[in-house]
């Protein structure tokens, strides 16, 4: 076991020579982050903003049942999928950064954290990143920022995710806004990120994203992220109650669409499938104003409505279907 360890980590070692080779980036990704693992549920995470395009396609890694990274500054994008590496073949997360500071030929303008999935947490700042810049270490968390309007942002991150309620998702955005209110990057704000994984991985990448966000541009990457955030956690409860449909459990899949709307109340496709489902529960006649309010604001779902008999999605009965069609308004 201890052989086949050591050549995994020759190997990933072998890799990063001619990696860091390369020249020193010509602009930095001025940037504010924060990694962090939920001390409850194990998930692990990333969130970042910055005045540059797409920083999440840069700063921003993590793993499920490994770990994440921020990297960022005159960033080396590898520093994170090569921490993710040493820590996926048995590094902490303070072995892996120490690993990787040792053999980069410009750590002194590196900014890099990382949290394993055990918590343990490792971050540099080097001397040359350009002020303001620092980082805190916290219990299970880093955060840390460069090119800042003040040297406070840091101290403002650290506090807020220390005493913010909610899940990992809600206490990554509460430091990102937290940075934003202490100002922030000192030429302004364009993109922003967020990255959540679960802390166990079983063998299913394609499962293993609890929450992936990105805001590539905007002006109001923060609003927009949150924005966002909020439209998934409501498509969270559009693929439960799926699921339960999909089950015939049509009382838990109108509970799952019911909460749903809750956080996005205007979405037609919900209203839609929620009155879909209550028609397979038997409450037509609850399901119409449902059915009413869609069709009034979108004809495209009345066109889509006949289809859905063939599917199994709607019971094959013409009157029914009939009824659920004449709450259209006129064409």
């Amino acid at each position: 076991m201890k052989k086949a360890f050591g050549l995994t980590l020759v190997f990933v070692m072998f890799l990063l020579v001619p990696v860091f080779a390369q020249d020193l980036p010509r602009r930095p990704v001025a940037t504010y982050s924060i990694v962090a693992r939920d001390s409850v549920t194990g998930e692990i995470g990333v969130a970042v903003q910055s005045h540059w395009f797409s920083v999440g396609s840069v700063v921003s890694w993590a793993e499920a049942g490994v770990g994440a990274v921020a990297t960022q500054s005159f960033v080396e994008v590898s520093y994170g999928p090569l921490g993710l590496a040493l820590m996926r073949a048995g590094k902490t997360a303070p072995e892996a950064l120490k690993a990787l500071l040792a053999i980069d030929p410009h750590p002194e303008v590196r900014q890099v954290a990382m949290v394993d999935k055990f918590g343990n947490v490792a971050v540099h700042t080097g001397e040359k990143c350009i002020a303001e810049a620092g980082h805190i270490k916290g219990a299970q968390f880093s955060v840390q920022a460069n090119l800042m309007e003040k040297n406070t942002v840091w101290e403002a991150m650290a506090q807020a995710y220390r005493t913010a309620k909610g899940d990992l998702v809600d206490r990554l955005m509460a430091a990102l806004e937290a940075a934003q209110a202490e100002g922030g990057d000192i030429r302004g704000k364009q993109s922003a990120a967020i990255l959540v994984v679960p802390g166990v991985s079983h063998g299913e990448p394609w499962k293993e994203r609890v929450i992936d966000l990105r805001v590539e541009d905007h002006p109001e990457p923060l609003k927009e992220l949150k924005r966002l955030i909020r439209i998934h956690r409501a498509y969270e409860h559009m693929n439960k109650g799926d699921e339960y449909f999909a089950r015939g459990d049509i009382q838990n899949a109108l509970k799952e669409y019911a909460a749903a709307r809750q956080f996005d109340p205007e979405n037609l496709e919900i209203i839609y499938w929620q009155a879909v489902t209550m028609v397979g529960a038997g409450k037509v006649d609850d399901a119409l104003p449902l059915f009413k309010e869609v069709f009034a604001k979108d004809l495209h779902w009345l066109d889509l409505t006949p289809r859905l008999p063939r599917s199994g999605l709607l019971p094959d009965n013409p009157d029914l279907l009939k009824k659920i069609l004449s709450v259209a308004p006129q064409k």
